[in-house]
């Protein structure tokens, strides 16, 4: 397993730039979702395009950003003018508005992502940014003002991911639902390569990541999930042995910040626990035997998630 992390094992830097300087220094394509939900306060999207519009002024470090609009925010906000002003006078002049009918937020990162690594070349990296955070407060300008740092770890020290890891309280929702569920499953059905994961974060369902345009390829060529796919991405850089870096983003929250329900906290378990049902099932399937070691499995992640259930239940209410 190769690997590094920015924060734990600085002694490493050196030898992964003198890995990097020895190839081609790669153009950075930013990725932006756009909130699902048009806020009625465009002053945090406002701050984040004009961020967005000082990248598109260095062509030969950024790519033009792209933004992925989700098609069923736009029809809902037909008729709105403040929102078709915001699309065409700003989102549209800062960056490329690709619209996509998505399932969910990670089917937009695979729209916006695959579009960007078709017109890629193979030194490149691709930044995912979205869209429905708090960027208009003050710690949202200070988190903008070191972001591009994020993707910029991939070059200079010669890694394949990075993630970004948002500072939160043990007692956010967000920490609480990682913490009784993500995790908690994850060493159930993949227990060493969640081991390697937790080394790096602790928020594997981050929004916030890069990631290099070898391993994108790889990822893209996978199934990808509508749900949980940084969670599978991390998964995957596991499983082959990529390079895995963190970032720390700060303590940014996202626009819609009013605390997780427990109906929402439980639904992100159960989704989680398909997901890695799913994954598990894909890369055992022809194994001899495979059925009886995934009913025990199965049993196991059912006391798990009625645990985490329970847990939250105790904790969210």
């Amino acid at each position: 397993m190769k690997k590094s992390s920015v924060r734990r094992v600085p002694a490493r830097a050196a030898a992964s730039q003198a890995r990097s300087a020895s190839r081609p220094r790669g153009r950075i394509h930013p990725v932006v979702i756009y909130p699902f939900r048009h806020p009625a306060d465009l002053s945090h999207l406002d701050r984040l395009y004009r961020w967005i519009a000082e990248l598109a002024a260095e062509p030969a470090t950024y790519a033009r950003p792209v933004t992925v609009v989700d098609r069923k925010t736009h029809h809902s906000m037909a008729g709105n003018a403040a929102y078709a002003g915001f699309r065409a006078e700003t989102v549209g002049v800062h960056s490329e508005i690709l619209d996509a009918w998505c399932v969910d937020t990670c089917q937009m990162w695979y729209s916006g992502l695959g579009q960007a690594y078709d017109r890629g070349d193979s030194d490149d990296v691709y930044w995912l940014i979205p869209g429905d955070f708090n960027y208009g407060s003050q710690v949202g300008q200070e988190v903008l003002s070191r972001l591009h740092d994020l993707p910029e770890i991939l070059l200079d020290l010669d890694q394949d991911f990075c993630v970004g890891e948002i500072t939160t309280d043990h007692n956010n929702p967000k920490q609480l639902i990682d913490t009784y569920g993500t995790f908690a499953l994850l060493y159930t059905w993949f227990p060493r390569e969640a081991q390697e994961i937790r080394e790096y974060t602790e928020r594997p369902r981050s929004e916030f990541f890069a990631i290099r345009h070898e391993f994108l390829g790889h990822i893209l060529r996978q199934r990808w999930f509508a749900y949980e796919q940084t969670m599978v991405t991390l998964l995957h850089a596991v499983f082959q042995q990529k390079r895995i870096s963190r970032f720390c983003v700060g303590q940014i929250t996202d626009l819609h910040d009013g605390g997780e329900t427990l109906a929402s906290a439980l639904q992100q378990v159960e989704r989680t626990e398909r997901v890695l049902k799913t994954l598990w099932r894909a890369r055992h399937e022809s194994d001899p035997g495979w059925i009886a070691r995934y009913r025990d499995l199965e049993r196991q992640s059912e006391i798990v998630r009625r645990t985490a259930q329970t847990l939250l239940q105790n904790l969210l209410t």
